[in-house]
């Protein structure tokens, strides 16, 4: 028996760490803010993990890849917790998050066009005049 393991079917932080490739402090992190049960834990005082443990990391990591936020994951660990969810509610969910998606890559492209303009406008040469630096300068408002 290695040393991350406690019994048959529980194991320690790290051993969770390395079957989710999550780093320990953000498993704390997610136990801190209520995201992940609190593991069972051994005369010792060790926590012992679970495949139920893995498993709900890898939600959670996978849907903060999707870029939902801590909220939106916790809202939907809640309907999963309570065995309320539908396909409906989920969908409607992500269908929001999928809004704000398009609407950050929107202003992301936004931001690629005004930086691509300006930047060719620059000349490279060793001159103090730079069209980059005179796009960033705030201009006076005029009243």
């Amino acid at each position: 028996m290695t040393s991350d393991h406690l019994s048959r079917t529980g194991f320690r932080r790290a051993a969770l760490g390395r079957r989710t490739g999550c780093n320990i402090e953000t498993i704390r992190y997610y136990e801190n803010i209520g995201m992940m049960p609190d593991p069972p834990r051994t005369a010792a005082g060790y926590r012992v993990y679970d495949e139920t443990h893995v498993s709900r990391l890898r939600f959670i990591l996978r849907a903060r890849q999707l870029g939902f936020s801590i909220e939106e994951i916790r809202g939907l660990l809640g309907l999963v917790d309570s065995g309320s969810q539908t396909c409906a509610e989920v969908k409607e969910r992500t269908e929001r998050h999928l809004a704000d998606v398009r609407a950050r890559i929107a202003d992301l492209a936004r931001i690629e066009r005004v930086l691509s303009e300006t930047v060719t406008k620059c000349s490279g040469e060793n001159v103090p005049e730079c069209p980059v630096l005179e796009a960033l300068t705030p201009r006076p408002v005029l009243a």
